[in-house]
């Protein structure tokens, strides 16, 4: 094994990362700026790039280069990069690329399907598309998954590896238990929030303008980043000097904006903060889905919706929108930014009930991709879940099973990631308090420390680890849910009294 061998590997490495940015891009264009006819000819554009990728992330070649560097001894970083890119390998070549191709072609135009059929409120426009999805992912599946194994564990391992439908079932079922019980004595409280305040007119101009300056505020560069719009809020990382991020507006809804921009921005730090010295490696990739997530999760709730936070930014916010909020005091503002009530939308969710939606898209996925569900009975089961869950029924399917774009791009086994990245952020922001002061930071305004903080502590790690090592050797605790409810409970027993 040489220096040589290695250096090939990498750059093949940086091949491959440089056409997913190419295939990243124009998907970003097409939920952003892309005219709707041009969607067939986008699908094809995709499904080319997609073999090409496959070709070169699966050629004999890297099997070879791996072969040589797998029998020599390498220091931590470098055996990362193998072991990671033996996981990636050994994943594709069970895939024919014929059926990438066709994955990336259907995915693109049940995109197209789905945002029509959610404007329109008709399931059943989508329902093909979606049952031509989950037929490629069960395919897939099949082709991935060790004797023996789950089909659901078998896609798992691509957003978070190590992670198990067993472990997850567990997971989601402790959560129900302190939860439920939490949202009714929060509904129980004397406290009732003014979430009327939030829903005056707010111009959605004004609330770009303070959007764009929390996310500044937080260290994302705009210089290497934009923020667009899009139906779905999103994050794109091109490489860490081009990281596009998406929200939507609603100029009735102020908050809507802000917390999905301070959330994509959360994923757009992570991107710009991974280490550019290994662009291409897999130390310049997020260690998991579950991890990013942490990042977004941590500055849109633990931050964004924190007493500190407020104190340095409500008078700004009230700077900016002066007639609308002047009869609202900042205790009234706090207690609706974290209102917590059953909704029927998962990304606009309180963080209390938010998990509860992450456990029916769980449970929705599990039996669909086993046959136990049929994509037909897909409103009526979402709908019974729901009422069980938050004692609700959607008016209709776009506020039901129609609300989220991930399963028309392909998206089966991502959705537990949500709560994971709830579990591991509550950890890391615990680390964080008791290291900086945090408080003191926030309501100074004074973001950026726990930009860094974090960027040490887990962007700039890449995937040296895996997850559960990662939040263990960050927090001195194997990953649990304990930190997050004990948070939860805290938090909402001070803001409501109990």
């Amino acid at each position: 094994m040489t220096t040589d061998t290695y250096g090939a590997l990498v750059s093949k490495q940086r091949e491959i990362k440089l056409l997913g940015g190419v295939s990243g891009l124009l998907g970003w264009d097409q939920e952003t700026y892309m005219p709707h006819k041009a969607g067939e000819v986008r699908a094809e554009q995709l499904a080319l790039l997609a073999g090409l990728i496959h070709d070169r992330v699966a050629a004999p070649e890297i099997g070879d280069l791996l072969g040589k560097l797998e029998k020599g001894a390498l220091e931590p970083g470098k055996a990362a990069v193998v072991r990671e890119t033996r996981r990636v390998f050994d994943r594709e070549v069970k895939i024919p690329k014929e059926l990438v191709e066709e994955m990336a072609r259907t995915t693109s135009r049940a995109q197209e399907a789905w945002a029509k059929a959610r404007k329109e409120k008709d399931f059943p426009s989508f329902a093909p598309w979606l049952e031509k999805v989950i037929d490629l992912k069960k395919r897939a599946a099949k082709l991935l998954a060790l004797p023996g194994q789950d089909l659901y564990d078998a896609l798992l391992d691509d957003y978070e590896p190590g992670c198990t439908v067993k472990e997850l079932t567990a997971l989601f079922e402790g959560l129900e238990k302190k939860l439920v019980p939490l949202v009714k004595k929060i509904q129980a409280s004397s406290k009732k929030p003014r979430i009327d305040v939030l829903e005056r007119n707010y111009p959605r101009a004004k609330q770009e303008e303070f959007g764009r300056l929390v996310a500044a505020d937080m260290g994302f560069d705009f210089e290497g980043g934009r923020l667009d719009v899009s139906a779905h809020p999103f994050c794109s990382g091109l490489s860490p000097d081009d990281v596009r991020i998406t929200t939507r507006y609603a100029e009735n809804d102020l908050t809507g904006s802000l917390f999905g921009i301070m959330h994509e921005a959360g994923h757009g730090l992570y991107e710009q903060g991974l280490d550019r010295t290994h662009f291409g490696t897999p130390l310049a990739e997020a260690c998991s889905t579950g991890v990013h997530e942490s990042q977004s999760r941590l500055w849109e709730n633990m931050v964004g919706r924190s007493r500190p936070f407020w104190k340095h930014y409500y008078p700004k916010l009230r700077g900016v929108f002066p007639d609308q909020l002047a009869d609202v005091p900042e205790e009234d503002f706090l207690l609706a930014v974290n209102d917590v009530r059953p909704s029927f939308i998962r990304t606009e969710a309180d963080e209390v009930t938010y998990n509860l939606h992450v456990l029916l898209r769980f449970e929705v996925e599990r039996d669909l991709l086993s046959g136990k569900l049929r994509v037909n009975d897909l409103p009526a089961f979402w709908n019974k879940k729901l009422e069980k869950l938050l004692g609700i029924v959607p008016p209709d399917d776009s506020q039901g099973c129609l609300q989220d774009i991930h399963w028309s791009f392909g998206l089966f086994a991502y959705f537990p990631t949500y709560t994971l990245g709830n579990c591991y952020a509550a950890q890391f922001y615990a680390k964080a308090r008791g290291e900086l002061d945090l408080d003191a930071r926030l309501a100074r305004g004074d973001l950026k420390p726990l930009r860094e903080w974090l960027r040490k502590n887990v962007h700039e790690r890449g995937q040296l680890y895996r997850p559960k090592e990662l939040v263990e050797r960050v927090t001195g605790k194997p990953p649990s849910s304990e930190a997050f409810t004990s948070y939860l409970e805290a938090k909402y027993g001070a803001l409501f009294g109990f």
